[in-house]
């Protein structure tokens, strides 16, 4: 479904002048309000009179993440204090907190960029929306309640965590929709079938999942779990929160709302800008956002922009479901490789679990980098039986060399051993950095 057809369908050549146009603008009035641009732009050499196409972005300098934390708590406002309304910000739990503060209009705009998701993934205002991302400084669940609201649809604010009690709620009230981390819908399902509870025989169509990484396997094994369609959705907080991008019912990539919103990819050891279908590191510029409006921000996530329309109609582009970030990037051996590469090739081995913890340490004789691949077997696969267990080890450790190329040290463990989490899932821990 289509929740904005004017937008979402726009002409394509209509659509980059919108886009310009908005880009000049906030060009503009950065340069003449937030001192922080203003000194950007000159390091660079560059005025807002030079922007004379989209694709003069490029000429624009970046923002990173380490740029927000040091204009903390109001260096990036570009708009009187008085008209903030919302502020909410990253967890701050390696640094200092990225801050994101909304006008009334922000909230506007967010909102509609989470209801086109949840049109997309077919709610309507006739539906109930259960949405278990955390409450509070978190975008997550206030991005989806704005979203729910505007669609028209009755929400459960049910936030993170409390597990038995979302499984009672998604009953009593035959939730259509609900929204979570991809790692906590699993950990639902696994919850209900300890209580007895048949996830399938719910009310649920479909499930909005981001926050995290998580690869086409976990979303096999989701849509079976629960017996409903999972969408991928993607926003960040520095950018607005979610509702950036999302799948329709394609589910062949997830489409910006380039309205709102500019992608672009660029090589991330150059900075260089790379045409569409080529991956690299992805790139956003707020062209509507009054508060705390970016200039190209790296977002350390790696994707790639299809370089052909989508057949749903739509004619925003899409990026691929992200492949990782360069920070959460494991060089084992040589070989470069994301977690979600190896919970895909997890998810198809009978007899695991898809829960999993990547130990990465380094060998004080060697001084290599080495990785143990932690692993929980099924309940029903989990035994003494050495001969069995080793069986299965092996073959974990040969499916990791076929599909990945790299040699790594599997350690089976118990079923739910594994720490859960109600929000995103830890999956490498590195000893390296101790």
């Amino acid at each position: 479904m289509i929740w904005n057809i004017e937008k979402e369908c726009m002409n394509v050549s209509s659509l980059r002048a919108l886009q310009f146009a908005r880009l000049k603008n906030l060009v503009e009035h950065l340069y003449a309000t937030v001192p922080f641009y203003k000194v950007k732009f000159d390091e660079v050499g560059v005025k807002p009179h030079d922007i004379k196409s989209l694709k003069d972005i490029s000429k624009l300098p970046f923002t990173t993440k380490s740029d927000l934390r040091e204009t903390y708590p109001y260096g990036l406002l570009a708009i009187p204090q008085s008209k903030i309304v919302e502020i909410h910000m990253s967890s701050g739990t390696t640094g200092t907190p990225v801050v994101a503060a909304y006008t009334a209009k922000d909230l506007d705009d967010w909102a509609e960029g989470m209801a086109r998701t949840l049109s997309a993934a077919g709610a309507t205002r006739n539906d109930t929306v259960q949405n278990a991302y955390g409450y509070g400084l978190f975008t997550g669940g206030m991005g989806v309640h704005h979203g729910a609201r505007k669609l028209g649809a009755s929400i459960i604010p049910a936030s993170s965590g409390n597990t038995q009690k979302q499984l009672t709620l998604m009953r009593d009230f035959k939730a259509n929709i609900f929204t979570c981390t991809p790692s906590y819908a699993m950990y639902m399902a696994e919850k209900a079938a300890e209580l007895g509870i048949d996830v399938k025989k719910l009310a649920l169509r479909a499930g909005c999942f981001g926050a995290e990484p998580w690869s086409e396997g976990m979303r096999k094994k989701i849509e079976e779990s629960w017996n409903i369609k999972a969408y991928d959705i993607y926003g960040l907080t520095e950018i607005t929160g979610p509702g950036s991008a999302f799948e329709c019912s394609e589910q062949e990539g997830m489409h910006f709302n380039e309205d709102l919103w500019y992608p672009e990819i660029i090589n991330p050891d150059t900075g260089e800008p790379l045409p569409d279908g080529e991956k690299g590191e992805l790139v956003i510029t707020t062209l509507t956002k009054e508060g705390t409006p970016i200039i190209r921000y790296r977002t350390r996530d790696i994707t790639y922009i299809y370089p052909e329309p989508c057949c749903c109609g739509r004619t925003t582009r899409r990026i691929h479901r992200l492949f990782g970030r360069t920070d959460d990037l494991l060089i084992i051996r040589g070989v470069n490789v994301f977690p979600s590469q190896i919970e895909n090739a997890l998810v198809g081995i009978s007899g695991v679990e898809p829960n999993y913890q990547i130990v990465v340490d380094r060998d004080p004789h060697t001084h290599l980098d080495v990785a143990e691949l932690q692993v929980e077997v099924c309940p029903d696969q989990f035994s003494d039986e050495t001969k069995g267990m080793e069986s299965l080890r092996n073959n974990i450790s040969s499916v990791m060399k076929s599909k990945l190329g790299i040699l790594l040290k599997i350690k089976l463990v118990e079923p739910k051993s594994i720490e859960r989490s109600t929000g995103k899932a830890k999956r490498v821990i590195d000893n390296r950095k101790i």
